[in-house]
């Protein structure tokens, strides 16, 4: 009867069974199955570059790519079965692959080592499954800029430190975490140039010996670069902290943008109401509406940012090449992949859906949010900023001391505090005269509102384009 040992494949070495509370923890395979596929491109494109070099024949390769193409069937219709004692997805491919062809299975791993085979694996699945993210974030991005379009007359209070600051476009509001969110794009973008290096053909750490040609490999499996030097590419898990370091600022950037949204949401503000569909009640208090939705998105925002953390010291600790600890890396990128997605479906169903109370939004408004247009208007009559703030800030100490809103001073009552103030001061207090008149790039005037939403709807043109563009025929 065949042993549990005889599917591992260091078992040659070792004269007993291991221990299975060790083999329960070594066991990565519940969590590298989801990369079997790749897995088992590797594989063909290794068995190439071993036909090429005459260590297999022919027909032996036509018969590894055959049953590989079967095994993958098998895998993508739910059909594969797993065996006890089977540590990881490669194992467990090659274990198959013996079953459906013999001998020449056992040819195929000559000169590769899992240590270069897992890395490559990891890579080729990040290629592929990072476009899910960069589609999730496009599609946010374009939820963000048909609101803002739509909604660009709202005006609400702009905040600094929680404390009402000075008027502003909700629309320009929205937009500030669009081009966050456009920056994590491009950061994205930048991500796989690294992904992009193929360390197959490493073996263990000295390298392959029988001369493979590693640069047609990579070009067979689409890596447009070779990893030189093969120490360093079997412990490489730079790209995994990249993307976790990358997935970390998403969450961040969308915790940000969930505080706001709980904050507003709330009773104390109403400035937005946040859909049935994505809030849930108490079974407690039948009033309640929480908004369950975003406070999940920012509490799994830190958790992205712990995932980072966590694999980022298992890599300081490690001498060099590999070493065992690097599995927590399958967790890790799985992990955050999949939590990193879910949030950021929730938060553009949470940002579409929601209501946005324009009402609410303006009463909000305050004449002492104004008084920074009060220096404003002092500069323009040719008084130094420095003493236009102090001439403001006495504006706000009278009205305060009056109890008055700084709109209801009088001219005269202006003019003794300074003579620079005119008739035409009255202009000062209309909140549409103080947005409109930060005009220039990056502003929340309507014109530069537009321009903005115009650049962001350019871009994510082009960027559909591009993903066409990529898409096989």
């Amino acid at each position: 009867m065949e042993s549990q040992e005889s599917h591992k494949l260091w078992g040659g070495r070792f004269s007993s069974e291991t221990n299975p509370k060790l083999e329960k923890l070594n066991s990565s395979l519940h969590l590298d199955r989801r990369m079997y596929a790749e897995d088992i491109e590797g594989s063909k494109a290794y068995a190439v570059a071993l036909e090429e070099i005459h260590l297999i024949s022919n027909s032996e390769k036509e018969d590894i790519c055959q049953g590989l193409d079967r095994i993958r069937i098998e895998w993508d219709k739910n059909e594969f079965i797993t065996k006890n004692g089977e540590e990881d997805i490669h194992t467990t491919n090659e274990r198959r692959l013996k079953e459906l062809i013999g001998e020449p299975a056992t040819k195929l791993h000559v000169g590769r080592s899992r240590n270069d085979q897992v890395v490559t694996d990891m890579k080729l699945w990040l290629k592929t499954n990072l476009a899910t993210l960069k589609n999730a974030i496009r599609l946010l991005i374009d939820t963000i800029v048909t609101r803002s379009l739509k909604e660009i007359d709202v005006i609400m209070p702009g905040y600094t430190h929680l404390q009402r600051a000075q008027p502003i476009r909700w629309a320009h509001y929205l937009l500030s975490h669009a081009w966050s969110l456009k920056n994590d794009y491009d950061r994205l973008l930048n991500n796989f140039q690294l992904l992009d290096v193929m360390p197959l053909g490493s073996g263990a750490l000295a390298g392959n010996p029988f001369n493979i040609d590693r640069l047609k490999l990579a070009e067979n499996l689409h890596f447009s670069q070779i990893t030189p030097n093969s120490m360093q590419a079997v412990s490489d898990r730079d790209f995994i902290a990249d993307f976790l370091f990358w997935a970390s600022m998403v969450g961040i950037h969308l915790s940000r943008l969930a505080e706001d949204f709980i904050i507003f949401s709330s009773k104390e503000f109403e400035f937005v109401t946040i859909d049935e569909s994505f809030s849930t009640g108490s079974s407690l208090m039948p009033q309640k509406r929480n908004p369950d939705s975003l406070e999940l998105i920012r509490g799994i925002g830190g958790g992205l940012f712990g995932q980072c953390c966590s694999f980022m010291m298992v890599l300081k600790s490690l001498p060099s090449t590999y070493n065992k600890d690097l599995q927590s890396d399958k967790e890790a990128m799985f992990t955050t992949f999949d939590k990193l997605t879910s949030i950021l479906e929730v938060t553009t169903g949470t940002v579409k859906t929601l209501k946005v109370n324009s009402e609410k939004c303006r009463s909000a408004l305050s004449y002492e949010m104004l008084a920074t247009d009060v220096a404003y208007y002092l500069v323009r009559k040719g008084v130094p900023f420095r003493t236009a703030h102090h001439i403001a800030g006495r504006v706000v100490a009278e009205a305060e001391e009056k109890n008055v809103n700084i709109c209801d001073l009088t001219l005269e009552e202006l003019r003794s505090i300074s003579s620079y103030f005119e008739v035409d001061v009255g202009r000062v207090w209309n909140y549409e005269n103080s947005i409109e008149q930060y005009q220039a790039t990056g502003g929340t005037a309507k014109s530069s509102v537009l321009t903005q939403i115009n650049i962001l709807k350019s871009w994510l043109k082009s960027q559909d384009g591009e993903e066409k563009a990529c898409q096989p025929n």
